[in-house]
């Protein structure tokens, strides 16, 4: 099977063609083009026939995720690797692709290369992809020649940092899902099954319990004006999570504030600290200069806290002040974070032992989402017992002392 070269710019469109060679046999293709007429010529331009040209659809394709780009790099570097050539490794990873936006995305990112772009420059084309870091390790990589190994660190980078934030989002998956299950089964008692008891309790003739008559005028209220309680509750929500967001001071707030939650805070510090160490070793190991290194470090550790605190760091390393000093003076990292740079430093072996501190700190993250797990189970085992089964009781009361009743 034979393919066309690409025309000469990159366009939006792709379109898969048919046609026969000088020699009279079938060859088909894919090509990028602005038109199929753009198609026709540059095919006759290479003496193919074109007896079919069909442009692809690209719809239904999802949006391109952090894992998709994960995965996308895991693979060019495995092609690579493996001795496949740069632009055909684009083609069988874009082809091997289920998502069509990702294929489009490698597509284009072909056709630059293609036309003379170097690779980094490519990829800097697409920064809601492929952040500082990514751009400077693949070109670090092109000017060293040694690219399929840079792409090889970055897939491990991220692929370690991909597993970190799952875990993280799993630990917090679990309360938040079964709080919201109890929102659900409180408003559906409050709305529905306190009604239907206080029609029972209308005919008993005596004084209801205080619990009992709290719950059922909490429950009058809940039934009169839900819509302003629930659009309130989403409205709080969606405008909290906009500002998140979207608002650098909301976003600095809540990462100062995450750090210091008495249960998750030790597991996102942990986990912040394991980026950290991974990004800046991934960086150093690489050949970038460590000051240069540290300005995709603090976003690659994701907390504004340690973006400042990088930034510090980095003008202190600049004047010529040791890695281990500057980080001593930001008074964000663990004593023991702090004494292995220190090793690493006086040793010449920095990246050995920055990543040696993240392999530390995954484990930790592991063990302690472990934890987490079964620390939190009581917890919302309790808050559930007193929400739901305080409803419960204080509903029950009445039919309780109905013997006194009677």
């Amino acid at each position: 099977m034979a393919t066309a070269a690409r025309a000469g710019q990159t366009a939006d469109q792709m379109f898969s063609w048919e046609g026969k060679d000088k020699a009279g046999k079938t060859v088909r293709g894919e090509l990028r083009a602005s038109g199929s007429a753009v198609v026709s010529a540059t095919l006759r331009r290479q003496g193919i026939l074109v007896t079919k040209v069909k442009k692809k659809s690209l719809r239904g394709g999802k949006k391109v995720s952090d894992k998709d780009i994960t995965l996308f790099t895991r693979q060019l570097a495995t092609m690579m690797k493996a001795g496949v050539p740069l632009l055909q490794s684009f083609d069988i990873v874009s082809k091997g692709n289920s998502n069509a936006a990702v294929s489009k995305l490698i597509q284009d990112i072909r056709g630059d290369v293609e036309t003379g772009t170097s690779l980094n420059q490519a990829f800097r084309k697409y920064p809601l992809y492929f952040d500082p870091l990514f751009c400077n390790l693949v070109a670090a990589g092109e000017q060293a020649g040694i690219l399929e190994d840079l792409l090889d660190r970055l897939a491990i980078y991220k692929e370690k940092t991909q597993a970190i934030k799952g875990k993280i989002k799993s630990a917090l998956f679990y309360p938040v899902s079964i709080m919201g299950v109890a929102v659900i089964v409180t408003a559906v008692i409050m709305i529905w099954v306190v009604p239907a008891f206080k029609q029972v309790f209308a005919s008993f003739g005596a004084d209801l319990p205080a619990p009992t008559l709290f719950v059922m005028t909490l429950s009058d209220f809940t039934v009169k004006y839900w819509y302003l309680i629930f659009g309130s509750m989403f409205a709080t929500l969606y405008l909290f999570f906009q500002a998140w967001r979207r608002s650098v001071p909301v976003q600095r707030a809540m990462d100062r504030i995450m750090l210091k939650l008495p249960i998750f805070g030790d597991v996102i510090r942990k986990a912040t600290i394991a980026r950290w160490t991974r990004t800046l070793a991934t960086m150093f190991a690489a050949g970038v200069p460590l000051v240069e290194s540290l300005d995709s470090v603090g976003g690659a550790s994701g907390n504004s806290v340690y973006v400042d605190a990088t930034k510090r760091i980095q003008t202190d390393v600049a004047t010529g002040t040791s890695l281990t000093t500057s980080m001593q003076s930001a008074n964000v990292f663990p004593n023991m974070v702090i004494q292995m740079v220190s090793i690493g430093e006086e040793s010449g072996a920095l990246d050995s032992m920055l990543s040696k501190v993240a392999d530390f700190y995954e484990g930790e993250v592991d063990d302690a989402v472990e934890s987490l797990s079964s620390l939190m189970e009581p917890i919302i085992m309790v808050i559930l017992g007193v929400l739901i089964g305080g409803l419960v009781v204080a509903m029950y009361l009445p039919i309780f002392k109905l013997g006194s009743v009677v």
